[in-house]
């Protein structure tokens, strides 16, 4: 097992994410524990010594599945993480309830790693606002070593972990954010961790195969891989992409079975990051896997000519991912931020904005199509 160092202690490269853990006929709510305890025996046996949960997980029932599984083992022995769950607006007020019901659904004293999760545009304001106390609590509990490190997780756009960073970022000592091949351009993924490396934060990742579709690809982008590592499988190149991006420190698999788990053990038993050649052509494979998306470039001519100012940029943002991911929680998450008027419904279809679009795109189509999928 590759290890990093982080302020001292020696943390597995790979981390056993806990949000898609076996469960019992298919219900999510189900946590197969049997099961859970197995792979987190073959993980501790096999050098991963971190484990991450959170509230929502599994309805509820991560932090408790886990909780057992690790508590055969001297506490010692792992890190463990957890989040206070600032993804539900409900939640803001309970800070001090929810902390310590996690501690005691995970049967531990203290967090060794504890996020801020999922800053993002519809919950920044509330993490930022100080009536909530949610900074200042977390703070006094790292103070008193119920929490060990402070950090956050984000699905938010480049401006919004700015911002988040400019009110917090000296007290940050970690930040988890979805990175992969495909997002390194999709999700402003480069610029993040670019952010993030000039403030010195280390990176932790997660969705490193984008929910599994990086798992398998098309045979012809899978065989233009195999050429330059024929003894690499095509999950293993996300991993080894991950591998070459400075300041990644700690790789999140929400990994469901025991062959998904032995498989990204074996990959991360070396550290082989990709060589230029490696990665222009891993980029490529990207590039066309995001065919048919939208060739947005930002360049704002649209929203000038809007009689109804819609900030068409970002609506095509959100539209080109959920309309690649087949649905999701990110653009839906991100409108709740955003006024119900400026919302993708409110386009009336004049198509002004389509007459100054240097791409051509066919904004009032898209926009129609965005919100059928949104409130389908």
């Amino acid at each position: 097992m590759i290890y990093h160092d982080f302020q001292g202690t020696k943390l597995s490269s790979l981390g056993m994410g806990a949000m898609r853990l076996p469960v019992i006929g298919g219900d999510d709510e189900k946590v197969d524990t049997l099961k859970t305890k197995e792979m987190v025996d073959y993980a501790m046996a096999h050098g991963v010594n971190y484990y991450d949960t959170a509230w929502g997980y599994h309805a509820g029932n991560s932090e408790i599945a886990l909780g057992k599984a690790l508590n055969e083992y001297p506490r010692g022995s792992y890190c463990l993480a957890d989040k206070f769950p600032g993804y539900d607006l409900a939640n803001m007020p309970k800070v001090k309830e929810i902390f310590e019901k996690q501690l005691e659904k995970c049967g531990v004293e203290y967090f060794d790693f504890y996020l801020f999760h999922n800053v993002c545009e519809m919950n920044i304001d509330a993490y930022l606002d100080p009536k909530y106390g949610i900074f200042e609590y977390l703070s006094e509990q790292k103070r008193i070593g119920r929490i060990r490190h402070l950090g956050f997780s984000a699905h938010g756009s480049f401006d919004v972990i700015k911002r988040f960073l400019h009110a917090y970022g000296n007290d940050m000592e970690f930040c988890q954010i979805q990175l992969n091949y495909l997002d390194w351009t999709f999700q402003e993924a480069k610029a993040k961790v670019q952010l993030l490396n000039e403030h010195n934060i280390p990176v932790w990742v997660m969705e490193p195969l984008r929910g599994g579709r990086l798992a398998k690809l098309p045979k012809e982008s899978a065989e233009k891989l195999k050429a330059y590592r024929p003894n690499d499988n095509v999950p293993a190149w996300a991993f080894r992409f991950l591998q070459s991006i400075p300041g990644v420190t700690v790789i999140l698999s929400g990994m469901s079975n025991f062959e998904q788990l032995k498989e990204n053990i074996h990959t991360f038993e070396t550290e082989e990051p990709l060589n230029n050649a490696e990665m222009q052509a891993l980029l490529s494979v990207a590039k066309g896997m995001l065919n048919g998306v939208l060739p947005c470039t930002a360049c704002h001519y649209c929203v000038s000519h809007c009689p109804k100012g819609l900030n068409i940029p970002m609506l095509l943002e959100l539209y080109n991912e959920h309309s690649f991911t087949g649905g999701g929680f990110i653009a839906p998450m991100a409108l709740m931020a955003v006024p119900e008027e400026k919302h993708p419904s409110a386009c009336i279809g004049c198509r002004s904005c389509e007459k100054v679009c240097p791409q051509q795109i066919k904004i009032s189509k898209a926009m129609t199509d965005f919100a059928k999928k949104i409130n389908a």
